[in-house]
Parts: structure tokens; sequence; C-alpha cells
């Protein structure tokens, strides 16, 4: 069964982190320069939120596309679901679809682990599903075949 904890270890640990206070164009430099979806908001090394596109557009959207002297506190999702390394994908899939969330912080007890989003876990369910693929093929093509039966049957 896959784990979280062999997502982070795929795709790395590089962690984009803000904090509340910091204004939402700065946060928004910071998202498109990184080519980045979601922003981990942490305050006094704690997790306090998520700052993802959703966030913003709707922040845009209500204001007329300006964002103003907003600070990211006023728009982060300050009780974003968050999952253990020892979550399964499975489980990870569930949470993303009921909660509908893009993003999900990984989070060791209060240690910050990563970010696993909803990219990575297409990509791990298609990288588990190509080895399940090789296996099974590889099984197959080693399969005792007909031939190979009667050989055996000639030999005795």
């Amino acid at each position: 069964m896959l784990k979280v904890s062999e997502i982070l270890r795929v795709k790395g640990h590089t962690l984009y982190t803000a904090t509340p206070d910091m204004p939402i164009t700065k946060a928004l430099e910071t998202m498109s320069e990184q080519d980045i979806g979601s922003l981990v908001i942490m305050e006094h090394g704690e997790l306090v939120g998520m700052l993802t596109f959703r966030e913003i557009i709707r922040h845009l959207h209500a204001n007329g596309g300006n964002t103003g002297a907003n600070t990211i506190r006023s728009i982060m999702d300050d009780a974003p679901v968050s999952v253990t390394p020892n979550t399964s994908a499975e489980e990870v899939q569930r949470l993303m679809l009921d909660k509908h969330a893009r993003y999900m912080p990984v989070m060791d007890g209060p240690v910050l682990q990563g970010v696993i989003s909803f990219y990575d876990m297409a990509q791990a369910i298609v990288a588990a599903q190509q080895f399940e693929n090789n296996m099974l093929k590889a099984y197959i093509r080693d399969w005792p075949g007909d031939g190979e039966a009667l050989k055996a049957e000639e030999r005795s």
C-alpha cells in the first residue's frame, strides 16, 4: 500500500512557506516565480494555514481584480486538512475529493514534512499502475506454456 512518505521521497522536500502578515502581492509573486499553486503559512514555527490559487482568485474576484494592501491572513484557509507520512494514498485521494482540496500539508506531529498535491497523487498512482503492469507482464512472460509442458512430458 502506497504511503504519503513514499510520495514525498520521490517528490522531494522543497517547501515554499509564507507568514500570515505577508502582503498578498508578495505571495502572488512567489507563487508565480516558483510555478507553485500553494504556500504553507507558518507562524512561530507552526502551521497556521494554506494559501492556494483558489483563495487568491476568490479575493481578486471580490475586489475587482485588486489585491489592495491585504495580507495573507485575510484570505488564507486557517484550518487546512493535513495528513501524516503514514497516511495511505487511498485515504489522501478520499480526503482530497471530500474536502475539494488540491493541496494537503503533511505533518509529523507538529513538524511540517511537505505538501502533497493532486498532481503528486496522480503521478504516484500512474507510476504504481505502470509498475504493477510491468510485474504482471513479466509474470505472464515467465508462465510455463504448453510447449514447456510437452517437453517435460517427453522427458518422462
